[in-house]
Order: C-alpha cells, then structure tokens, then sequence
C-alpha cells in the first residue's frame, strides 16, 4: 500500500520555524541570518504579509553581479517575487512536480493567508525517499509473509 504524505505531517516532523527578513534589510543582514540559522532562504515579509523569497541563489545570480558591498544593497532589490505556495493539505509528491516544474528550491506553507511554514526541496526528497523505503518494506513483509521465506 503506498503511503501518502501531506505537508502537514511533514512540518509535524520537521517542526514551523520560519525565518523572515524585510524587504527594507540589507543583503548582509539576511546572508548572516541565512548563515546563523543555516538555511538556504529567508521568507521576505512586509507587514505580516509575504512579499518574496531571498535565496543563496538569489545572491549569488542577482546581487552578487553588482560588485557592490552586501552592506549598501537592499534584500527587496533582490528578492524573487515570483511565489508559488502550498497548504498543509497538499501532497509530498505534489510539492515534487512544483518545485519540479517551476524549478524552485522553497515553498511557503500557507493556511487562511498566514504562513505556517516552509518546505525546501532538501525536506520533500528527504520524505518522499523515507516513504519509498516504507512501501519497500511493506512489500518485502508481504511477499516473505505470503511465501514463507
């Protein structure tokens, strides 16, 4: 019997910490929150509200270019605006063809426009190979118990 994960169950695990900056921070503020909490996004928040996501890769494809000090750039001139969000219903493998399809590395768990949590592509492999495994095992149970062996 396959094994079928919501978003919820995961962050049940994983835990709802959710690291945010301003759009108004500097670069350097959130690389040193990003490092401090070693993660490789920050939600961007604007008055309670979700505004975007500041990545590693948005650093190292956008502002990095600049030759500018971190300190003098502004995490909002960076920031990928471009969001796509899941519920706490939604499926691991649901959260897989996403992130798959829109090549995007974090996914902001939304529940009656509040963020509840984040997802990265580091936590749905992890899960969905965990699940595989599971199914595995069943299998195996299942045809060791029905032969015997």
């Amino acid at each position: 019997m396959t094994k079928i994960t919501t978003v919820k169950q995961v962050l049940q695990g994983k835990g709802n910490a959710i690291w945010s900056i301003t759009p108004e921070s500097t670069v350097l503020e959130a690389l040193q929150l990003m490092a401090d909490k070693d993660v490789g996004a920050l939600l961007v928040m604007k008055e309670g509200k979700l505004a975007g996501i500041f990545s590693e890769r948005d650093y190292a494809r956008k502002a990095i270019l600049k030759e500018k000090p971190s300190k003098d750039m502004l995490v909002k001139d960076f920031m990928t605006r471009e969001l796509f969000y899941i519920s706490p219903d939604t499926t691991i493998e649901e959260c897989m063809a996403l992130i798959t399809q829109k090549r995007i590395r974090h996914l902001p768990v939304m529940e009656e426009g509040q963020v509840v949590g984040v997802l990265s592509i580091g936590d749905v492999v992890k899960k969905l190979i965990s699940d595989q495994d599971f199914t595995i095992q069943q299998l195996e149970n299942y045809v060791l118990g029905e032969y015997g062996m």
